[in-house]
């Protein structure tokens, strides 16, 4: 590691980091020199593994289930990284989930459900970890979110709401943490490869990916790495300036007005 390097002895907490983009960035971090919590709910062995990985690349790692929807993991999830690594510097609110289905198939069920683990999971967790990142001298919390927050997408209301609601919710946290010297910001990846074909389900892979290649002017999809360096970049001491922000990287997708074509 170089000498000054502003991610070593770091500790990161990323949710959902199991796989895909979590995964990208809990090992981009641990590339960098940044200890890590690798969180699951669900599937246990993917997360072990990337702890594995990430202990190859001599750092540490720790592994927690909690359910970023349930208040209670929430107050345990901090509590254990505390209890691993002694504190928290990089907070990455990755952990996502929703129902999509047409707006009059929605219920409060869903709403609830989407709500909780996409908007209230970031709030309550930056609530919980800033003291302990407070106490460190600062440090960043960045939250993944989806041009659906502003664009209309198939059977996507829902989600896109809460969406909607994490990037209202950096702004506030942004402007309130910013005396703690914690810089809160957010990404918006755009389609990643293994997200499209939740909103493009009547379409084949291979179509599908290749016609959101056609018409990004990138040239290409955006993939986990990419939004993993971002996020790096945004917990770094480069992006100080940066306040509050989402970034959109989807390489230029959302630009054009007409949007995604089906192809014949």
């Amino acid at each position: 590691m170089e000498k000054g390097n502003p991610y070593q002895e770091k500790v990161a907490l990323v949710t959902g980091s199991g796989r895909g983009i979590g995964r990208a960035i809990a090992k981009h971090l641990a590339s960098l020199g940044a200890d890590v919590v690798v969180n699951f709910f669900r599937n246990r062995d993917p997360a072990e593994r990337t702890a594995q990985e990430i202990e190859a690349l001599g750092v540490r790692a720790h592994v927690v289930k909690a359910n970023v929807g349930d208040m209670e993991d929430l107050e345990r999830l901090v509590a254990e990284t505390k209890k691993a690594f002694g504190g928290l510097d990089f907070l990455i609110s990755n952990a996502g989930s929703g129902y999509n289905r047409p707006i009059m198939e929605q219920r409060p069920k869903g709403w609830n459900w989407t709500m909780d683990i996409n908007a209230r999971a970031l709030l309550f967790l930056a609530q919980k970890a800033a003291p302990i990142m407070e106490s460190r001298g600062g440090g960043a919390i960045v939250s993944i979110s989806s041009p659906g927050s502003f664009r209309v997408l198939p059977e996507y209301a829902v989600v896109g709401a809460s969406k909607a609601a994490l990037e209202a919710l950096t702004r506030y946290l942004a402007v309130e943490f910013a005396p703690k010297n914690i810089i809160v910001n957010a990404v918006s990846p755009g389609i990643v490869a293994t997200e499209a074909l939740q909103h493009f389900n009547t379409m084949q892979d291979e179509d599908i990916l290749k016609e959101i290649a056609r018409q990004t002017p990138a040239g290409r999809i955006t993939t986990p790495e990419d939004v993993a360096k971002i996020v790096a970049f945004l917990c770094g001491p480069d992006a100080e300036m940066i306040r509050g922000q989402t970034i959109l990287a989807d390489g230029g997708f959302t630009l054009p007005a007409s949007g995604i074509e089906r192809p014949s």
